[in-house]
């Protein structure tokens, strides 16, 4: 079935109230629409305001999956209607603050629902725990920063045949946890931010099947032997040693302990079989010594931004370069000596993190050493973008032109930089740029007019510069953008902004005065722009500890119906 007919039907059915009217009525039709059909223009409708209570009553027989996550309007009467969806397998509630324990009284006839997301439902209470039990086949329950306390986690203990579990930000203390031993079946756990103490760690043995396990911001210093472990986060915790015991090493594929505090990273790794390690994130970690990296010889992604890595200590990553795809040295001590070192040893690099870094120009040419690079970030170095070329005729040369032979870079930043317009210039060489983003305050109209030339270009962004309308209105977009990111320009005025939007209709436009930017969809803050503008309520955002679901697997074809996110306008 062409999916580009199915959206144009989905799009004609959601254009307004009338339409909706219009087809409603048609109940048998509807009742009979495939489910992964009924689930994209369900969403559709959601996402335009156009969804209300008794419209549900329509979908209760074909939709299987429901994604209400962050929608204000969901209340007991929301859930009423979804009490009649018996055929409703997923059910996400996340962020819904209306929601509350008795809430779940109205959908307790949904014997087939398996999955249940209410995190951050803050009302969720024990109370509504209990109304779980009605809920045998669930498999994955996500609960967490809700008011569950550790004697409603005690009463999760029925459902048997829970494989996920998200506890994250709860008061779960080593009791409430013992009482979960009966569940044979959990391969995901996440307690991040609990109470949970070695004594409660030493209980996850009784777990066979854990394979991914979050314990960041705990009191946990050591681990039992976890065997079957896969995931292991142990970010902000203080780590004497982990998987000692009897038994075959832990197969870890993926060690997540941003900073955390290690008393010896080698001894803590002992007991991992290493030949499996794959992911290791020690950022901003507490590190005493990095001789235990020329071990990892699996590795492919290695995050060591913030931590205490400097020139001398370099030599130990390039023993691992060789399969290396992804390397974060920000906010470190590595300077362009280092990258000297690092030159020639990563050929299937394809990420570079260098941002806080103390390289300079001389660090570029070390980096076009470094073929499969995809993406590179370079913000807020001691880069220059152009050096005096040394001879009888002296010239300021575009360092940047060492990058020319990287083909597969699609991705740069340079950020808070003091970059000129000159520097630009082999900027239009990088035949696959198709992500750039510029900061810097002594930026002209020239740089759009060199930058028109990256005909790959997708998203371009130039922020704090001295922008002019003249400049704006002059610039020719390359072919291929989408994006055009002129925050800070504190010279361009609201008639340049509407001009060009209204000029390239599909190109959008942020700017502090653009009609987007105003409505909350982005904010930014920058000395610049606060000449002519005043950013108010800017929004603040929690970042959870990083969790690893490999449940979380959804077909090409839903990924391509249904919106990735959606809000309610009601």
């Amino acid at each position: 079935m062409d999916s580009r007919l199915i959206q144009m039907c989905i799009e004609a059915a959601a254009e307004s109230s009338d339409a909706v009217e219009a087809w409603r009525r048609q109940r048998r039709t509807l009742e009979r629409m495939p489910s992964l059909l009924a689930e994209a223009l369900l969403h559709r409708l959601l996402h335009r305001g156009l969804l209300f209570p008794s419209l549900l009553e329509v979908f209760r027989h074909s939709v299987e999956k429901m994604d209400l996550r962050g929608q204000n309007c969901v209340d007991a009467e929301w859930m009423a209607y979804l009490g009649s969806f018996h055929y409703l397998s997923s059910l996400n509630l996340a962020d819904c603050y209306k929601i509350s324990g008795a809430a779940l009284w109205s959908i307790i006839g949904i014997t087939n629902l398996k999955e249940l997301d209410l995190s951050r439902c803050s009302k969720m209470n024990d109370a509504g725990i209990r109304h779980l039990s009605s809920f045998p086949s669930l498999e994955r329950l996500c609960i967490s920063e809700t008011g569950v306390s550790s004697e409603g986690i005690r009463l999760l203990s029925s459902l048997t045949n829970l494989y996920y579990l998200d506890l994250g930000g709860l008061a779960v203390s080593d009791l409430a946890l013992s009482s979960l031993q009966g569940l044979k079946k959990l391969q995901f756990l996440d307690l991040w931010g609990s109470e949970i103490s070695n004594s409660g760690a030493a209980l996850l043995q009784y777990f066979p099947k854990l394979s991914s396990l979050n314990l960041a911001w705990t009191k946990v210093t050591k681990l039992p032997n976890l065997s079957s472990l896969e995931f292991l986060n142990l970010s902000n915790c203080t780590i004497t040693s982990i998987f000692k015991g009897e038994g075959d090493k832990a197969r870890l594929a993926k060690l997540v302990a941003s900073n955390a505090t290690f008393a010896d990273v080698s001894g803590a790794l002992s007991n991992v079989e290493i030949a499996f390690l794959s992911h290791l994130d020690l950022s901003n970690a507490l590190i005493d010594s990095f001789c235990f990296l020329p071990h990892l010889t699996s590795v492919t992604y290695l995050d060591l931004g913030g931590s205490p890595m400097a020139d001398d200590s370099v030599e130990n990553i390039v023993c691992i370069g060789a399969k290396l795809t992804y390397l974060s040295l920000n906010n470190t001590k590595v300077s362009s000596e280092g990258m000297e070192i690092l030159a020639g040893h990563l050929p299937n690099l394809e990420t570079l993190l260098l941002s806080g870094t103390y390289i300079d120009d001389a660090a570029i040419s070390y980096i076009g050493m470094m073929p499969s690079l995809k993406a590179i970030n370079l913000s807020g170095t001691k880069i220059k973008g152009l050096i005096m070329q040394e001879g009888s005729d002296s010239s300021w040369v575009p360092t940047f032109s060492a990058l020319q032979n990287l083909s597969q870079l699609e991705r740069l930043e340079l950020e808070g930089m003091q970059l000129k317009d000159a520097a630009l210039y082999p900027f239009s060489i990088l035949n696959s740029l198709t992500y750039l983003s510029l900061q810097s305050v002594i930026l002209t109209d020239e740089s759009l007019l060199l930058l028109s030339a990256s005909q790959k270009l997708e998203h371009l962004a130039i922020r704090d510069a001295v922008l002019t309308n003249a400049g704006l209105n002059s610039f020719t977009p390359p072919p291929n953008l989408r994006v055009l990111d002129v925050r800070g320009g504190w010279l361009l005025t609201e008639d340049a902004i509407v001009l060009f939007s209204r000029k390239y209709p599909n190109i959008k436009l942020r700017h502090e005065l653009a009609v987007s930017d105003r409505g909350g969809d982005f904010r930014y803050s920058s000395p610049a722009a606060q000449k002519t503008v005043s950013l108010k309520n800017a929004r603040k955002f929690s970042v959870s500890p990083p969790v690893f679901d490999k449940s979380a697997l959804l077909g090409k074809d839903l990924l391509e119906l249904s919106p990735s996110t959606v809000r309610c306008s009601l």
